[in-house]
């Protein structure tokens, strides 16, 4: 019988070898893929986001294990093609148009992933109804939006209202995050959750997702 505590705790120590060999001998065995997601690998993040929030861990680290969960999913993926998984709510993230930074935002997609969410990642750069299109095409439950420039940050606010134009608004959670994001800012823009690092964002995600899942 697979032991999924010790998936988590390759992932936690971020050791992605390891992390690979327990979930094909999982898989081996027989072990639902499903099952060795939510009970192997997603424990394991979630400790790994604990440890972050705590300052036990910092993003060296972070990274470290979500490239070893990753290693894993690589190998469930084909396992579960075709198959509707549950999952916390899917996400469209990317950083706004005028920025390229994607340091932070791509560790946020990471996390988020690691705690069961679907990530669409769709880069850096994106334009305002880019969001609007892609959250609708993919049924998304929350639009989130990354700025490290000041500049750009009135692009958050062009893409909460390019979903107002469309009509679609109420359809979509909408986080923003960076360096010079402000609850404030967050509060006059209208959108529905802010999150000042990566493991606030799970937190918040989890927190707007679960009066939203449709």
């Amino acid at each position: 019988m697979a032991d999924l505590a010790r998936i988590s705790e390759a992932v936690i120590v971020g050791n992605a070898d390891r992390t690979q060999q327990l979930v094909k001998q999982a898989i081996d065995e027989g072990t639902d893929p499903e099952k060795i997601i939510y009970e192997g690998l997603v424990p394991g993040m979630n400790v790994v986001g604990d440890k972050f929030r705590k300052n036990e861990y910092y993003v060296p680290e972070v990274l470290i294990a979500a490239r070893a969960m990753q290693r894993g999913m690589d190998l469930l993926q084909p396992l579960l093609q075709g198959r509707k998984i549950r999952t916390l709510g899917k996400v469209v993230i990317g950083t706004v148009e005028g920025d390229l930074h994607d340091i932070g935002k791509n560790l946020v997609a990471m996390m988020l992933k690691g705690s069961g969410f679907e990530v669409i990642d769709l880069g850096v750069d994106i334009k305002a109804d880019d969001f609007v299109q892609k959250a609708e095409e993919e049924g998304a439950h929350i639009v989130a939006m990354s700025a490290l420039l000041t500049t750009t940050m009135p692009s958050m606010k062009k893409t909460i209202e390019a979903l107002k134009q469309a009509g679609v608004r109420s359809n979509f959670k909408v986080m923003i995050g960076g360096a010079p994001v402000t609850q404030g800012y967050a509060d006059e823009i209208g959108a529905d959750g802010f999150a000042p690092d990566a493991a606030s964002a799970v937190d918040k995600a989890k927190a707007v997702s679960y009066t939203h899942l449709r």
